[in-house]
């Protein structure tokens, strides 16, 4: 098996333009650079172009590292910008991304593993910030030894062992908030906050706060934003909104386009073109269900 899968795809062209689904390389890594619960990929725009981009939320931590020449990524978040290189919390709300986009690597972080890599995730919810801010002062140093890596497979390399030493050294979540996280995301966000603190053994009361300080929102919340993440797939690959919505257990289509709108500041419609959301099947293999997937 190669060391990294590369698929012909795109993610965007010029502003406003639709998609370009052959101006762009999505990489992957192989199984033995791939962490549990930790996702990448890296993006290589074949001739660098603008571009500008609306950021769907999901339930991860994101890290994206600019490697492109230039000005790079200038990221505007609730009308506070940013360049360069940024962490992304769990729900970012409105955040739009625009520049001339050549190279990046996105890593994907579950909000329990986000804790040990980068302190806290809790202090990273409904935020975006530069890296810097978040790694530290070997933040550079990451990023210049990836801007210098000959391959993505040694870009991989570099930012596993680079996460996987945070991981060794850093303090973990309460095992009850990790398994009620991932209890959540198994059943697409459809749990009661009651039945996750019997499982664990916890008091209603003792889940939501342990949950709250640990992963940055209510285990309630949290699981409205599992739901809108499949039903934003759904929409992605082109059920009509009604339909989505009961399948993405909604009560009905209003209920979806309010969580539509507070986690995103976007129509259905918009979301199901989101550039992002409609390669994340190939970006995140191991990650992302998808209902139908193809690969040039």
């Amino acid at each position: 098996m190669p060391p990294i899968e590369t698929i012909g795809t795109a993610i965007g062209a010029a502003i406003g333009a639709p998609p370009d689904w052959d101006a762009m390389d999505i990489s992957v890594p192989s199984p033995a650079l791939r962490l549990p619960g930790v996702g990448m990929a890296g993006f290589s725009q074949r001739v660098p172009a603008p571009m500008g981009i609306s950021m769907v939320a999901h339930p991860s931590v994101t890290l994206l590292i600019d490697l492109s020449d230039g000005d790079g990524f200038v990221y505007d978040n609730h009308g506070r910008t940013g360049r360069g290189s940024a962490v992304i919390g769990l729900l970012p709300g409105e955040l739009r991304a625009s520049g001339r986009f050549g190279t990046c690597l996105q890593i994907r972080l579950q909000p329990a593993l986000a804790t040990a890599v980068l302190g806290s995730s809790a202090e990273l919810s409904g935020t975006m910030v530069p890296l810097a801010d978040v790694w530290g002062r070997p933040a550079d140093g990451f990023e210049g030894r990836l801007r210098a890596a000959g391959s993505w497979h040694e870009r991989f390399a570099i930012a596993t062992e680079a996460i996987g030493r945070r991981l060794d050294t850093s303090p973990r979540v309460d095992p009850e908030v990790t398994h009620a996280w991932r209890r959540t995301l198994a059943r697409r966000g459809r749990v009661r906050v009651e039945g996750l603190a019997d499982e664990v053994g916890w008091s209603r009361g003792r889940l939501c706060a342990r949950f709250r300080s640990q992963l940055g929102i209510t285990p309630k919340r949290a699981a409205r934003l599992v739901r809108f993440d499949h039903a934003a797939h759904l929409l992605a690959a082109g059920r009509p909104a009604a339909d989505a919505a009961i399948a993405g257990g909604y009560v009905d289509q209003p209920h979806l386009h309010r969580d539509v709108r507070e986690f995103t500041g976007l129509t259905p419609t918009a979301v199901a073109r989101a550039p992002w959301l409609a390669i994340d099947d190939v970006a995140w293999p191991d990650t992302w269900p998808a209902a139908s997937r193809t690969r040039a």
